[in-house]
């Protein structure tokens, strides 16, 4: 039996090989990859083809840079960002199932980290979730559920969320014309949203505190290393995180020139500090390989 650890098994590798064999460090960086080409796909061809629909606000002044929902939103972005999160996800609940298997084997005898890798493998499952609830419904499409503000876009009334381009004063307006009930109307793409900023966060939160208990007992580099960026990262994703809500709630409050483009540059680096995070699996699981075997019993020769 090799020592390769996700590699042991009831079985010889030298009589029964393996059908597939890949190391965990590729998928963990093709992972992340697709996530990236996607989000930086859609960013250059919103900048260069589409830059006034996707900067446009309801202020009505100079930006410069478009949030990352109005580019997924506009066409052929929204598809190119749905084929790229479509392939990232599966790798992403494998992932998670990985550090819920590694986490219990490190907490066997701690109940409270067991609970918390329990807490943290919902979270990643949630934020992953999350993601494909907000990238396969746009920001532009509506969907009913109580309790929303609505937009008007090309004959139809939409939510407010991040990134959108019409005010609650507009729906507001509307509303007391007797078009639409707007507290009727919600976004399942906000609720995307919010379910993946939350789930992230609580997710690198609990991480943090898992591999700090896991360094306190571990002379491997690797892992220390791992502990070191995780926490850097989750401080940065977490300031930046109040960076962006402050320039979004400046910007409709007092429409100044720039803000909103503030606003999506903290935003993109919320989206990269979180794949930043999820790319330290590369040192979690450096040695391991992911396998797929015809077990012995099931063989018929």
């Amino acid at each position: 039996m090799r020592n390769n650890g996700m590699l042991q098994g009831p079985y010889s590798l030298d009589r029964d090989k393996p059908l597939f064999r890949l190391p965990f460090t590729i998928i963990a960086v093709g992972t992340v990859c697709l996530a990236l080409s996607g989000l930086v796909s859609c960013i250059l061809i919103s900048l260069l083809y589409h830059f006034e629909e996707s900067t446009a606000t309801h202020c009505k002044v100079h930006n410069y840079l478009p949030s990352i929902s109005a580019s997924i939103s506009l066409t052929p972005e929204r598809y190119i960002w749905r084929f790229c999160i479509g392939l990232h996800s599966a790798p992403r609940f494998l992932v998670a199932a990985a550090y819920f298997n590694f986490y219990r084997g490190r907490f066997l005898n701690r109940c409270q980290e067991w609970l918390l890798s329990f807490v943290n493998l919902l979270c990643a499952q949630g934020e992953n979730l999350g993601l494909l609830l907000l990238t396969y419904v746009s920001s532009d499409e509506t969907y009913m559920c109580p309790g929303s503000l609505c937009h008007y876009t090309k004959g139809a009334f939409h939510p407010t969320v991040v990134g959108d381009h019409n005010s609650p004063n507009d729906c507001e307006q509307q509303r007391e014309g007797g078009v639409l009930d707007c507290g009727t109307q919600a976004c399942v793409h906000k609720i995307g949203f919010i379910v993946f900023i939350a789930s992230s966060l609580i997710h690198m939160a609990i991480t943090c505190r898992l591999w700090q208990v896991i360094k306190k007992y571990s002379l491997i580099p690797e892992e220390q290393t791992s502990y070191r960026l995780k926490v850097r990262l989750f401080t940065f994703n977490i300031s930046v995180c109040i960076c962006a809500a402050y320039f979004y709630r400046r910007h409709n409050t007092y429409c100044e020139a720039g803000v909103y483009t503030f606003f999506a540059f903290c935003e993109y680096l919320v989206v990269l500090s979180n794949m930043a995070f999820h790319m330290t699996a590369y040192w979690d699981f450096g040695s391991k390989e992911v396998m797929i075997a015809t077990p012995p019993e099931d063989k018929r020769f």
